[in-house]
C-alpha cells in the first residue's frame, strides 16, 4: 500500500491523477467525464476517490495553510539533493542505510534548532 501524504493543490486532485491511481490499483469502475458526472466530475469527488482507505494507493490531504509542511518539504529537497540525486543503490537495504546515515550526519552537523520564543519575548 502507497500512501501519499500532499497539500490540497489543485494537481493533487486531478482527473489524471485519479486516472492512473485507478490504473495502477486495477479499479475498473467507470470513472466519468471530468466536469460532466462520476468521479471525475469535480475535485471534491476526486479527492474522495482518491483518499479512499480501501485503495492499493491513497491520499492524505494536510489542512489548508499548514505551514509546518513547508519544513519537511525544505528537507525533503535537503535529502533530495545531498543524496539521492546523485546517489546509487544496489537495494532498498542500502538506500535505507543510506538514508538513516544521512539523518544522522544531518543531525550532528547542519541542523539548527529554531529561535523559539525566549523568557524576554513572552
Amino acid at each position: 500500500m502507497g500512501i501519499f501524504i500532499c497539500d490540497q493543490l489543485n494537481i493533487h486532485q486531478s482527473a489524471s491523477l485519479v486516472e492512473f491511481v485507478a490504473q495502477r490499483c486495477e479499479i475498473k469502475t467507470e470513472l466519468g467525464h471530468k466536469g460532466k458526472d462520476g468521479i471525475l466530475k469535480s475535485m471534491a469527488y476526486r479527492a474522495a476517490f482518491l483518499q479512499n482507505p480501501d485503495h492499493r494507493i491513497r491520499f492524505v490531504y494536510t489542512p489548508k495553510h499548514c505551514s509546518w509542511l513547508n519544513q519537511v518539504e525544505i528537507w525533503f529537497g535537503i535529502l533530495t539533493r545531498r543524496l539521492l540525486k546523485r546517489g546509487r543503490f544496489s537495494s532498498t537495504e542500502e538506500l535505507k542505510k543510506c538514508i538513516l546515515e544521512f539523518v544522522g550526519c544531518f543531525n550532528q552537523t547542519l541542523a539548527k534548532p529554531s529561535a523559539g520564543p525566549t523568557s524576554a519575548s513572552i
